[in-house]
């Protein structure tokens, strides 16, 4: 299967080599040239563990890779999450479960695809023949750089660098991310919010001078973050295996149509979801569910994206972002894959920070997408509400989520069974968790742990208590303007 390039001046002739490549030489994103249907094999999912319904459909894109070494890397990776399950799901209500992708090595869905990239990547370049050192640029709002870090940490002929707002994330995502342990791996704080440090990795892998000049000291690019297709397909996959466990547990009929609630950021999660309604997933709706940086709701609701706009910094960082790059394949999608024309309205986006849909397309995604906020008062309410009716205790990302779902059945009085995806363990953010459940401000984060743990009984993850003792190795934080340098000094010691 090929892989062509939302602004069509690219094209991989293969997974491997967009995997490799990661971002398109002419800055857009590889799409695949068609989505499989799997609607006639959910039968034979019924009867897979996750690995296995990760395999299947990972591998339908992935034709070149060998099935029985793909299967054993989807093992070896999802054996690494709690009781080897990577993405259960709980009941709230009748109608409502919660989807928990938080219960891999570093507490966020991130894991899910980070855990396999390595493979991918390292897999992929062998296939290609790529015999050059490979180095991972990341830009971060949190959970993808540790998550990255730790899937790459040591290696062999791999570096990671991630960079991630200064003051952009949690204290925990920091701590996280500054003690990682391996020789190959460099953690750069910015001084901006993500998009700054988005923009300056963008700008990196664009930058035909810079690419040359690593190439002649046998370095090249390649990308840890969703606009990398190897990043993306595996979390296709956890669509498929929630609805298949709804099945199992006789909550749905098999072909029963479900929503699905995805709090949302780079719009990675999301197209996920997208895709697998492509491939014959019965999916009703995807919500899309942001924070107060609302650019995607306003997006769906007028088809004009704007990111010229007040930033805000939440409790909910991972979404603390005005230019959600992945919105870009579904604006290719949605405009019957018109090259030409996605490549204009991202020049537009880069110039203005605006660009509109015709109303025919707004419409079109209208009829598989609902969009919606919450601020930061209704989150922390959200978080209460959740705990005090349910006793369960979500992130404040999912609270985002369950807000918006909230918001999404009273409007449309849906007769489909529905699903919140839930993306961070609450531990990643225990002030926040701890004051909305409680009232109560507490500065230091392990100590906020340890009162959650005694508020609500739910336990403490181990990777959390390990980082009271972890020693921060990396503290250098730098102007967005010297990314660049940074990546040089990094790949020269």
């Amino acid at each position: 299967m090929k892989f062509y390039s939302t602004r069509g001046k690219d094209v991989a002739e293969n997974a491997a080599e967009a995997i490799t490549k990661g971002l398109a030489a002419d800055g857009g994103l590889f799409v695949p040239e068609s989505f499989p249907c799997v609607k006639d094999d959910l039968d034979k999912l019924l009867g897979m563990d996750y690995a296995e319904r990760a395999a299947f459909i990972i591998g339908k894109y992935l034709e070149e890779y060998d099935a029985e070494e793909l299967l054993s890397a989807c093992k070896k990776a999802y054996g690494q999450f709690e009781e080897g399950d990577a993405a259960p799901v709980v009941k709230l209500d009748d109608d409502l479960f919660i989807l928990e992708l938080f219960h891999g090595p570093t507490l966020a869905f991130k894991d899910i695809a980070l855990t396999l990239l390595p493979y991918l990547l390292r897999k992929g370049s062998d296939i290609t023949g790529v015999k050059d050192e490979i180095l991972i640029l990341v830009a971060t709002s949190g959970d993808t750089g540790k998550a990255a870090l730790s899937g790459f940490a040591d290696a062999d002929g791999i570096k990671i660098m991630v960079f991630y707002p200064s003051d952009g994330v949690s204290d925990m995502q920091k701590l996280q991310m500054r003690s990682q342990s391996g020789e190959n791996v460099n953690v750069v704080g910015v001084k901006g919010n993500f998009d700054d440090c988005q923009n300056a990795v963008k700008k990196i892998f664009s930058d035909a001078r810079f690419n040359a000049l690593l190439k002649e000291k046998g370095v090249v690019l390649s990308s840890a973050n969703s606009i990398n297709f190897g990043r993306l397909v595996p979390q296709i996959s956890y669509y498929f295996s929630a609805y298949c466990d709804l099945v199992n547990a006789g909550e749905i009929n098999l072909g029963e149509e479900i929503n699905f609630v995805v709090p949302t950021g780079n719009f990675g999660n999301i197209l996920a979801g997208y895709y697998a309604k492509k491939m014959g997933l019965p999916v009703n709706k995807l919500v899309c569910a942001s924070n107060s940086n609302n650019v995607l709701t306003e997006f769906f609701a007028d088809g004009t994206y704007d990111k010229n706009r007040e930033f805000y910094k939440t409790s909910s960082p991972s979404m603390d972002i005005l230019i959600s790059s992945n919105l870009e394949r579904l604006v290719y999608e949605e405009s019957g894959r018109n090259a030409e024309l996605t490549a204009r309205r991202m020049e537009e986006l880069k110039k203005t920070g605006v660009y509109t849909v015709t109303e025919e397309e707004r419409e079109r995604m209208e009829k598989v997408f609902f969009a919606g906020f919450c601020d930061e008062e209704d989150c922390s309410a959200e978080i209460r509400n959740i705990f005090e009716e349910y006793g369960y205790v979500p992130d404040t990302h999912t609270a985002v989520a369950l807000a918006v779902c909230d918001e999404f059945r009273s409007f449309t009085e849906t007769a489909c069974k529905t699903v919140v995806l839930s993306t961070a363990s609450p531990y990643k953010f225990p002030q926040s968790v701890y004051k909305a459940i409680t009232g109560k401000t507490i500065k230091d984060a392990f100590t906020a742990s340890d009162k959650l743990f005694a508020e609500s009984a739910c336990p403490v993850p181990d990777a959390i208590t390990a980082l009271k003792t972890a020693k921060e190795r990396f503290l250098s934080v730098v102007e967005k303007e010297d990314a660049e340098k940074a990546v040089i000094e990094f790949i020269e010691k």
